[in-house]
């Protein structure tokens, strides 16, 4: 006899279960549970509300449809009428339960605005609203009692205790009372004693008397001895400066405040290139101050012309954003363009200027970089003379330029600084760097499976030889080998100091050595991607080494699958896109394609006297760079000869 299951014992172990795995029974024992707000719930209830008396005046337009079908029907049975009359009584009975429905959703909402502004009346300070009576929030009052009640709840003191309020009595006569805002850790506090509180507190004994609308005057310009000192009458624009390092002084009487630059927060001082390194040349980069970097570009360009525009981005953070350009150079379309790009962000805030690439370059999903970044102060103030423009932001040590080609990105500062051969050969090498970092392992491919004859008899043998104990298929090899050698770079970026070196040597020599000797891959496969990685070093542009390593990837599976035809047909697709692709609507491949008018700063690099006019593609007010003849010496010299 099978044994007989009790019911009652199965459903108190799914009830147990159901206990364990419910979201209810498991908010005692989690740490934080999020929840609903009581507006996301107000809303869902609304929309219940509103779901249901759609469906009642959806019935009721139904049965109306159905009464009006009988009443085209003349010819019906005595029946027909009785469900007439059945029908209308329905139609009746819904309609007033959809009017009543309606009724009631009006009703519960004007309880619920009721309750809501009892709220927001509950939440401000009894005493400055009943003194303020219709005063603007947004504005200062002459009250002190009611701007200061108003900054704390901007700022949500005593929660916030970053956050400083410093009261004090201005020695004026009669004595008026005043507090200070500022945030401590942006603000410089020896600055706020020794230029604010001090010639308020002390040096302010005047027996004059002073009107209360001309003391806010006063103050700013006969007690006040800072550099930068601004009157506001927003809160708005008070609380930009503190969250930036200014301090807010609010005096009784006064329908503005007076906000004073005491920024003063730790920064990292101007340091060495950690990207961009050259032999010959400056040795400093950008650091994370904004003023510090604008100030290291107006070393280099000494000029009235240079223009500096302030942009602030993101509802939250409020970042600076400075758009740097040459008036006199740079097309008004282009500063126009980068400005309206800048500005049309919407987002709560951006932390790093990389996020600020992505906002504003023109074909995100592109593999190639349409923006350069520069951690160079000589190179952007180079590029600025040429009619670029430059955008940087605050707390971050990188500007980016804009436009940008890819020769651009191909560049190095450091051959400007050599003589022109000595430059000409390092672009040369850049270049061949350039096809090697990502033709070479689907190269190898193609040669390898599809177009042995092309290998000299030797060579061939020698390296079948070396891959006859080699288990897997040679893409298999080339995925493996690419694969360690990316791991092995990043390994060595993300461990601090001297280990990441260690890391890239000892995956480099240990781990290849090993791998050739278990046979898991074949030396001459060492060898192609150690100098794939190195071409790929070679290349200046942080950007355009990731580029090349992606591209990389999808060159090896054209090789695998259809030889040099593959290969061909990734050049051509290539070149197609970039071709078409531009950055702030100049070409990505000028001045070669279209072909416009060169500086001799191309491919090769000819000599700085010779560079007479700006890259035309960037069509600036100001063609030309420099006269015919810079040299004028020469002309002197020949004069001189001459003579003779």
């Amino acid at each position: 006899m099978p044994a007989k299951t009790n019911i009652g014992d199965d459903m108190n172990i799914w009830k147990e279960l159901k206990k364990v795995f419910s979201f209810e029974s498991n908010i005692d024992q989690e740490g934080f549970i999020l929840e609903e707000t009581p507006a996301e719930k107000k809303f869902e209830e609304k929309q219940k509300k509103s779901g249901e008396s759609n469906e009642k005046i959806e019935g009721y337009e139904e049965t109306k449809q159905e009464l009006n079908q009988d009443k085209k029907d003349s010819k019906k049975p005595q029946s027909k009428l009785k469900n007439r009359k059945h029908i209308r009584k329905g139609l009746d009975k819904r309609g007033l339960e959809a009017k009543q429905g309606e009724q009631t959703e009006e009703r519960l909402s004007g309880e619920g605005q009721e309750q809501e502004a009892k709220h927001q009346r509950i939440k401000k300070p009894l005493k400055v609203s009943e003194s303020q009576g219709h005063h603007d929030p947004r504005k200062v009052s002459m009250i002190l009692e009611y701007n200061k009640e108003r900054i704390r709840d901007i700022y949500d003191l005593p929660t916030n205790k970053d956050l400083i309020i410093r009261e004090l009595t201005i020695a004026t006569e009669p004595p008026v009372q005043a507090f200070v805002v500022f945030m401590e850790g942006l603000s410089d506090k020896t600055i706020i004693n020794r230029d604010i509180l001090k010639p308020l507190m002390l040096l302010s004994n005047i027996q004059e008397t002073v009107k209360a609308h001309l003391l806010i005057d006063y103050v700013q310009k006969s007690l006040l001895p800072g550099n930068q000192v601004t009157s506001h009458s927003t809160f708005k624009e008070i609380t930009e400066g503190v969250n930036y390092g200014s301090t807010a002084l609010f005096i009784e009487g006064c329908n503005q405040a007076l906000v004073v630059e005491t920024k003063g927060w730790e920064h990292r001082g101007v340091d060495k290139p950690q990207n961009e390194m050259v032999v010959r040349g400056p040795q400093e980069a950008f650091t994370e101050m904004l003023r510090v970097n604008t100030g290291l570009i107006r070393r280099y360009v000494r000029s009235s012309d240079l223009t500096t525009e302030m942009i602030k981005v993101g509802n939250t953070s409020n970042t600076d954003i400075a758009v740097m350009y040459m008036k006199n150079i740079a097309n008004d379309k282009l500063v126009k363009e980068v400005k309206r790009r800048i500005n049309s962000i919407k987002t709560d805030g951006i932390v790093d200027i990389g996020i600020l690439e992505q906002f504003i370059e023109d074909s995100p999903w592109n593999v190639a970089p349409q923006v350069m970044a520069t951690e160079r102060p000589d190179r952007t103030a180079y590029m600025l003379l040429r009619g670029k423009i430059a955008i940087l932001m605050d707390g971050n040590p990188y500007v980016l330029l804009v436009p940008t080609t890819l020769f651009d990105q191909l560049h190095s500062q450091e051959d400007y600084y050599l003589r022109p051969i000595y430059g000409s050969l390092l672009r040369l090498v850049r270049g061949f760097a350039f096809y090697v970092a990502f033709l070479t392992p689907g190269v190898y491919l193609a040669i390898v499976l599809f177009h042995r004859e092309m290998i000299p008899t030797e060579l061939l043998l020698s390296i079948m030889g070396a891959r006859e104990r080699v288990p897997f298929p040679s893409i298999i090899e080339v995925i493996v080998m690419e694969v360690s050698f990316e791991l092995i770079r990043e390994a060595g970026v993300r461990v601090p100091g001297v280990m990441g070196t260690t890391i890239g040597i000892v995956g480099a020599l240990i781990l290849g050595q090993a791998a050739v000797q278990a046979n898991i891959v074949s030396p001459i496969l060492v060898i192609i991607v150690a100098v794939t990685g190195l071409a790929n070093f070679a290349i200046p542009s942080y950007s355009m080494q990731f580029s090349l390593r992606i591209m990389r990837f999808a060159y090896i599976i054209l090789g695998y699958m259809l030889g040099f035809v593959g290969i061909a047909f990734g050049l051509f697709a290539q070149m197609h896109m970039m071709a078409h692709l531009k950055s702030f609507g100049v070409p990505y491949l000028a001045p070669m394609a279209p072909t416009t008018s060169t500086t001799g700063d191309v491919v090769l690099r000819k000599p700085v006297f010779s560079w007479e006019k700006r890259p035309d593609f960037l069509n600036t007010k100001s063609p030309q760079f420099q006269p015919k003849i810079s040299r004028r010496w020469v002309l002197e010299s020949s004069k001189r000869e001459k003579k003779r």
